[in-house]
């Protein structure tokens, strides 16, 4: 075994699934509780959100469906289950808190599908993969927070579903830079292909072209 991480996993990973024909971006769980100070949630993460915003614009210029997660607990966190129980900051989600709104400068768009969800994966208990599905969609973008928990159990099931995965590095963001980092290099080795967002950006470019031609 090789003690060079890359150089270990380059061996048994490293292939590029590359993008699909009809993307659909995921905004997950992008709300105020990390971005309060006084919120346990906290995660100074302000960095991914403007990436995201800057994605989702360039999503929304390619005729891109763009779907907006959200975690929401009726009082009490009854209908969260273990979760809420073992995760106590998730009490920051129960519904007309206002660490569980959108973040300041993420206005949900009349166009924009809202998906509500209990647990990390926007596809557990949700109608996400049936939506996508019969919209014929072949692949989701995917940038949120946080890095380690919802966006990547939203990947795993994004990839058991059938959907060709992209993760934007840049828009994605964690409480603490190792299981950020950690979370991203084991996404792009086994599930997904991670990438930066000048590379999602120039797809998403290629996207709106193509489409202005076909118009034409």
């Amino acid at each position: 075994m090789t003690d060079d991480l890359s150089e270990n996993y380059a061996k048994a990973y490293g292939h590029k699934a590359g993008f699909g024909k009809r993307p659909a971006l995921i905004l997950i769980d992008f709300a105020h509780a990390y971005f309060d100070p006084d919120c346990d949630l906290y995660a100074g993460v302000d960095a991914a959100l403007a990436s995201a915003l800057r994605v989702r614009e360039a999503a929304h210029a390619a005729h891109v469906p763009v779907v907006l997660t959200e975690v929401t607990y009726q009082k009490g966190g009854r209908n969260g289950g273990r979760f809420f129980e073992k995760a106590m900051p998730l009490k920051a989600f129960v519904k007309g808190e206002r660490t569980a709104a959108f973040a300041d400068g993420l206005v949900p768009r009349e166009d924009e599908i809202i998906v509500s969800k209990q647990y990390p994966s926007a596809f557990f208990g949700t109608s996400l993969a049936s939506t996508l599905t019969a919209g014929g969609h072949d692949s989701v973008i995917l940038t949120g927070l946080t890095t380690s928990g919802c966006v990547r159990a939203s990947c795993v099931d994004a990839m058991s579903h059938g959907f060709t995965t992209i993760v934007v590095a840049d828009a994605c963001g964690d409480r603490h830079p190792a299981p950020h980092e950690a979370n991203l290099f084991d996404m792009n080795a086994k599930y997904a292909d991670v990438v930066s967002e000048t590379e999602i950006l120039a797809y998403l470019k290629t996207l709106s072209a193509s489409r202005a031609e076909a118009r034409a």
